[in-house]
């Protein structure tokens, strides 16, 4: 008896070993070829480990979208890491954030440090150039794959329109998620099909405020120590909801205008270098670390941004499975959903309208389609080949 358990429990530390050993080589795998922000990056997920690997539903995947969008700091990073502790409990959430982080915060730091050292950013807008059309078909397919499961009757897919029309002017994200999910738990208790002004005015009137009163008014350090550098950035990745454009917009109002740790150019510097990289754009930390404080500014900035969503992941992580079995939060959770869906294609058309605007750009993203949604072509060699296209028209423009 006493043999067979502890043959049991080998054979459960080899198979959770293999799975930890899965799980860091498929996320630094996806931090060194994800490009294009949070909702590319979501997309190479959810090809990546619904599709291909199957460690989830898209039910399931779903739901993890829409905790993340309701959760502050980076919601592509806080998606990895609930997709770890999916395969591989607490060690595989430490595990999947580590892995998806480190490429792009190496990246950074070694960019920071040849910024200091010679004053340029590095010419990397071929590379950049080249990848974004692949992108616009990334995010089109997984609104595509996404929509077909989350909009699960014509209601939903008229609140997603109106969700839609809603982010087009301008209302933020938070409130639209948070009040989409509460207008749908309204029309279903009352029994009643939503109208479409009840339950657009039912989303309009959640408050759009929360997001720049948590993220901003706290800058009191008076030098950048390095200690304040930690501090500064705990805060943002503990308070910031919203996208890259919102980081950016405080990063300025915090850094250049209230504390003047940086200049203007300074910070556009490497808000340049973090959008032409692959990981996420929150990594942008680790660069401004490094400038303000040296490596120790550049790890510990770092650690500020990213370890609030490790904790929030981790809290909530198990929370998820039995908010879908309650009848009211399973509402809550298809209202949200649906947002969630309706902002990813609004993101992506933005994303579009400054990518696609060269034949040769519109030449790589039909391309790039036809491979992934016909020929379902692995999204990282897509990526790559888009890379590679737009290096050599860059190179062959200086030629």
């Amino acid at each position: 008896m006493r043999d067979n358990r502890a043959a049991m429990s080998d054979t459960n530390k080899v198979q959770r070993e293999n799975r930890l050993g899965e799980i860091t080589w498929a996320f630094l795998r996806l931090g060194f070829v994800a490009f294009g922000g949070a909702v590319a990056h979501i997309a190479m997920m959810e090809e990546e480990f619904v599709r291909r690997r199957r460690w989830l539903s898209k039910e399931e995947f779903v739901d993890r979208v829409g905790a993340v969008n309701l959760l502050p700091g980076p919601s592509s990073t806080e998606m990895a890491i609930y997709l770890g502790q999916l395969r591989g409990g607490l060690p595989g959430l430490f595990v999947a954030g580590a892995a998806f982080i480190l490429p792009s915060a190496l990246l950074m730091c070694a960019m920071a440090w040849a910024y200091v050292r010679y004053g340029a950013v590095p010419q990397i807008a071929g590379v950049l150039w080249g990848v974004k059309p692949v992108v616009v078909a990334l995010i089109a397919q997984a609104v595509w794959s996404l929509g077909k499961t989350v909009l699960k009757s014509r209601e939903l897919a008229v609140i997603a329109a109106i969700v839609l029309g809603l982010a087009a002017m301008k209302v933020s994200t938070l409130p639209l998620l948070i009040g989409t999910g509460v207008a749908w738990i309204a029309a279903n208790r009352f029994g009643a099909k939503p109208a479409s002004g009840s339950v657009a005015a039912g989303i309009s009137a959640a408050t759009s405020s929360a997001t720049r009163a948590a993220a901003g008014g706290a800058a009191t350090f008076a030098a950048a120590t390095t200690a304040g550098v930690f501090l500064y950035f705990l805060k943002i990745g503990a308070l910031l909801f919203g996208s890259g454009y919102v980081l950016l917009a405080v990063l300025r109002e915090d850094l250049v205008l209230k504390m003047h740790w940086l200049s203007e150019t300074q910070l556009l510097d490497g808000i340049a270098v973090s959008q032409a990289t692959p990981g996420p754009f929150f990594t942008v930390a680790t660069f401004l670390g490094y400038v303000l404080s040296g490596w120790r500014g550049a790890g510990l900035a770092t650690l500020g941004m990213f370890v609030p969503a490790f904790t929030y992941v981790a809290v909530t992580a198990n929370v998820l499975p039995r908010l879908r079995k309650s009848p009211t939060a399973g509402i809550f959770l298809d209202g949200v959903n649906a947002a969630a869906v309706a902002l990813m294609a609004f993101v992506g058309f933005q994303f579009a309208r400054e990518a696609v605007m060269t034949p040769l750009a519109a030449v790589i993203a039909v391309v790039s389609a036809v491979l992934i949604f016909r020929f379902k072509v692995n999204s990282a060699w897509v990526v790559l080949g888009g890379a590679a296209v737009g290096l050599i028209v860059k190179l062959a423009a200086h030629a």
